[in-house]
């Protein structure tokens, strides 16, 4: 059962990332449009290749409903399989795996998968801070009827850094806590961003020091332990085999992958240092005939340092617990023993775009395809790649190999 290869990820688009007070404003219809020409070019493809289509949701400026067709109108497209993702940080991988699917039924040849980021201009009618109020409460609803604005927001549980907060308490009463090794993550990834002239942090170097004096934002989590969201946007071209051949970079085979959700808020997860990405990635792995050790490169969701200590725990790159002393055994920059978040991760690239998990695709494809630049491992033909949406409540796992 599952994948069998027979879809890989052929061209990309990506934004550099930006502050949202400097980066030009695009409706997201021209967004979808541009960074859909980018990635075909660069897959080396035309738009008559194209008979797939996935956006993500739910915040598309131009509507809420009937998303696809929109676009599809707008990009001049007719196609045999549409679909809206909507699982915050993994949609990217989310999108990657459907579009994989689908071709694999034979659905269709070539799938747009398209996450426009930057904002769009004010209508005259807009509230310009309607987004403020609403990222006030993170990813959680305050409408009537929402379990969470009864039970979670009036005690103070709002916004991600309460729910990955204690999280990352629950874990230390468990388990301990060292804070120089969640530390290092940061520093690790800053340092594969000096490698990496897009990320946003590129120039500026990071240490041990500066992330446990930088200040406390939810104990145990120093600001430099949490990313900041900037504007930005991506695009993957997933193309079937045949396609594969014509395009003009090496593709990314999507041989694996796991998706797992369960609850949308930690209050109501059984267990918090058990996270979703268990058994996401046993099912990505068995599917794909791999195992960890396998892997020449992991791209690890990483929108908090203890996310990607958990992720790893629980991906099987390590025991339970074993984290940190991981971390602190292994060199987790693009020249080091375990390379990780190889383009900085969104921690020093920046989370752009449905909470940045595409970047994470990419930088996988960007390996597997030799297009890494000055951060390019010298061996990359097996990838592992997470996503995670919400407060660890929905997250899912790629395999993706060089054809």
């Amino acid at each position: 059962m599952g994948l069998k290869g027979q879809a890989a990820i052929v061209g990309a688009a990506q934004y550099k990332p930006e502050k949202y007070a400097t980066a030009p404003r695009m409706f997201h219809l021209e967004q979808v449009a541009d960074l859909a020409a980018r990635a075909l070019h660069d897959a080396g493809l035309r738009a008559e290749d194209l008979d797939g289509l996935v956006i993500n949701g739910p915040h598309f400026h131009e509507a809420s409903v009937f998303v696809p067709a929109m676009a599809a109108e707008y990009l001049g497209l007719a196609v045999n399989f549409a679909e809206v993702v909507d699982l915050g940080g993994c949609t990217g991988m989310g999108m990657v795996w459907r579009a994989a699917a689908a071709i694999e039924l034979g659905l269709c040849q070539a799938v747009l998968c398209v996450m426009p980021a930057r904002m769009a201009p004010m209508g005259p009618d807009e509230d310009p801070t309607a987004m403020m109020r609403a990222m006030r409460f993170g990813g959680h609803s305050t409408n009537y009827g929402a379990p969470e604005a009864e039970f979670d927001l009036p005690y103070g549980h709002m916004g991600q850094n309460t729910g990955y907060a204690m999280i990352a308490q629950r874990y230390a009463a468990r388990y301990g806590y060292d804070p120089v090794a969640l530390a290092k993550i940061a520093v690790d990834q800053r340092t594969n961003a000096q490698a990496n002239p897009d990320a946003i942090f590129c120039g500026q170097p990071l240490t041990i020091d500066d992330v446990l004096n930088s200040r406390m934002v939810a104990d145990p989590l120093h600001v430099l332990e949490i990313v900041m969201p900037v504007a930005g946007g991506a695009a993957v071209i997933v193309a079937s085999k045949e396609l594969m051949a014509k395009a003009r970079n090496r593709g990314a085979v999507v041989t694996g992958f796991g998706e797992r959700l369960g609850y949308k808020s930690p209050s109501y997860s059984p267990d918090m240092t058990e996270t979703p990405v268990g058994p996401a990635a046993r099912s990505a792995f068995a599917m794909a005939g791999l195992k960890p050790a396998a892997m020449h490169a992991a791209q690890i969701y990483d929108c908090y340092t203890i996310t990607v200590l958990l992720s790893l725990e629980d991906a099987g790159f390590c025991a339970k617990g074993e984290g940190m002393r991981f971390v602190r055994e292994h060199d987790l920059t693009w020249r080091g023993s375990f390379p990780m978040n190889t383009h900085g991760g969104q921690l020093s690239f920046g989370q752009a775009g449905a909470a940045g998990g595409m970047s994470q695709v990419i930088e996988a494809f960007h390996q597997i395809a030799g297009r890494a630049g000055d951060r390019q491992l010298k061996t990359c033909d097996n990838v592992f790649v997470t996503g995670t949406g919400g407060v660890m409540s929905e997250q899912g796992a790629l395999i993706l190999q060089g054809a």
